[in-house]
């Protein structure tokens, strides 16, 4: 098994005990990003531009892994509010195109600094 840490200065710092991404061998988890924006660390304003935040910042995991958001095998997004799931497919179709990756959508009573969207995903690389 080979196993690497991915960290990159695009995508938030980790404010916790945990890693940006880990790398299995051609498997990379990427942990669960909130509309932090990676320079001021300040969460972005309104749902649109947290869902926006959360792709790029998952954009910039995955970059950092060797990989794209092309290579997302799976994504998991985690909502306060379901009845922001139709903007999350709005704006998802801007980041990823056919054949989409597996997907589950959860409403969660809170999220880490008040954030209303997270997500976090599993990509395959060759």
């Amino acid at each position: 098994m080979n196993k690497r840490i991915i960290q990159t200065a695009d995508a938030p710092a980790a404010i916790g005990t945990y890693s940006q991404a880990v790398r299995i061998d051609h498997t990379v988890y990427m942990s669960g990003q909130i509309g932090l924006d990676p320079h001021s660390m300040q969460l972005v304003d309104g749902i649109e531009a947290q869902i926006h935040q959360v792709f790029k910042n998952l954009a910039a995991v995955a970059t950092a892994a060797g990989g794209s958001l092309a290579d997302v095998v799976k994504l998991n997004v985690f909502l306060t509010d379901l009845g922001h799931f139709p903007k999350v497919n709005e704006i998802m179709a801007g980041y990823f195109s056919q054949p989409y990756p597996a997907r589950a959508a959860v409403g969660v009573a809170a999220l880490p600094r008040g954030a209303l969207v997270e997500a976090d995903a599993v990509m395959a690389l060759d």
